[in-house]
């Protein structure tokens, strides 16, 4: 039997059923279709990390103290008190791959300005601070060197804080109180939204790294360093240029470790990927699970559609058809059923994507190959599934189908 003649009379039979012939591809379809979808949620939920990691900065390199330890026990990362504000300035002094640096003392309280109050973040910083995270001022300066040197009592406010303590109005030359120690907003930053951990990155007010230490902190201790490198491709090295000189800084005998954490963009994003592609292929994996339920039941269809068509196997055998070309008539019913579940359900997957995207603002990203993985796969399934049926009825006795009642 030519293909063509093959693929009419199975387009024919499926036709002559096409409610029982929708529904046994619905399987499929909802198999195919959540195979992609969550595949393209998973890897949505990557590039978005991975978009907001890159937004935090320009070739970034993060710093921390490290862990102190009690009779054995250890604390946990950052318990110990280690860098210092000279650490910030030797980096950026004697690491050629270093472009800027930045030491940032962190601590909380609530911010009191004429119309209103707010519990929020402060970070003291320097002031290429802004340069290494690629931070812009929507209005207003930035704080300078000479305002570091004197400890000077002004402030640069995030967009929610802001929004909070003035509404919609211009915060530059106002007033607020940290702590009770007054301040003087000069700058308004551009919003950068959620971090990669979900946390509001406008929720934030900067100041003087020696201000926060001197007047709200007063602590000696700075509780991380960030530091921009000349190239993404370069990490490594200046990684090593940084640990060199904080050892030597901090006079750490060559037998003793780091009393530092260092991480870099490049290390933050394997993580992330790593995450998110165990989430996509449990995802996948999961979503896989309906398209072998989906073959059941083309099996199950098959199985009844050549019951039902016993006797008409019995003519076409009596006529000179071979048991092989019935084998294939049945197997191609199977493997069409199949891909037009599978069409369809790639059509359903792009309908559903789409709206979570435009609706729900979920962040979708279709995979080609997944795709072509789905649509490939559900081709198998009606080979697999398939083919005990129409074994099965190339089996028949031909006397015993033409008696088939």
């Amino acid at each position: 039997m030519r293909v063509t003649r093959l693929l009419a009379t199975a387009m024919k039979s499926i036709l002559r059923n096409r409610m029982r012939s929708l529904l046994t591809m619905l399987g499929i379809i909802i198999g195919v279709a959540s195979v992609i979808d969550m595949v393209a949620v998973g890897k949505g939920a990557q590039v978005q990390i991975e978009d907001q990691i890159s937004a935090m900065g320009s070739n970034m390199v993060m710093i921390w103290p490290g862990a102190a330890s009690s009779r054995g026990r250890q604390m946990g990362a950052g318990s110990r008190q280690t860098l210092k504000l000279d650490d910030a300035e030797k980096l950026q002094r004697e690491c050629p791959l270093v472009t800027a640096a930045s030491a940032i003392s962190r601590t909380s309280g609530q911010v009191i300005s004429s119309s209103g109050n707010w519990q929020t973040t402060v970070y003291g910083v320097s002031p290429s601070y802004l340069t290494i995270r690629e931070w812009e001022l929507q209005s207003g300066v930035s704080f300078t060197e000479r305002d570091i040197r004197a400890s000077a009592k002004k402030a640069i406010l995030g967009k929610a804080v802001s929004e909070e303590l003035f509404g919609d109005q211009d915060p530059i030359g106002a007033k607020i109180r940290i702590r009770n120690v007054p301040f003087t907003v000069i700058g308004l930053l551009k919003s950068k939204g959620n971090s990669s951990a979900g946390q509001n990155q406008d929720d934030i007010i900067l100041a003087p790294v020696t201000t926060v230490m001197n007047r709200l902190s007063g602590s000696r201790w700075v509780n991380q360093i960030v530091v921009s490198v000349t190239d993404m491709n370069l990490m490594d090295e200046a990684q090593n240029q940084i640990e060199s000189v904080l050892r030597q800084s901090h006079r750490i005998p060559l037998h003793e470790e780091n009393d530092f954490r260092i991480m870099n963009q490049t290390e933050m994003m394997d993580r992330a990927t790593q995450m998110t592609g165990v989430m996509t292929l449990l995802l996948g994996a999961i979503a896989g699970v309906s398209l072998v339920v989906g073959g059941i039941g083309i099996m199950n269809i098959m199985l009844v559609s050549v019951t039902e068509r016993t006797r008409e196997i019995g003519i076409r055998m009596a006529i000179g058809a071979r048991g092989s070309d019935i084998l294939m008539q049945f197997l191609v019913e199977s493997v069409v059923l199949s891909v037009m579940g599978g069409v369809i359900g790639i059509a359903v997957a792009w309908s559903l994507a789409w709206a979570a995207d435009s609706f729900l603002g979920l962040r979708t990203e279709i995979v080609p190959s997944t795709i072509a993985l789905a649509f490939i796969f559900s081709a198998a399934v009606g080979v697999f599934f398939g083919f005990y049926p129409a074994r099965k009825a190339s089996m028949l006795d031909p006397i015993d189908a033409l008696r088939y009642e």
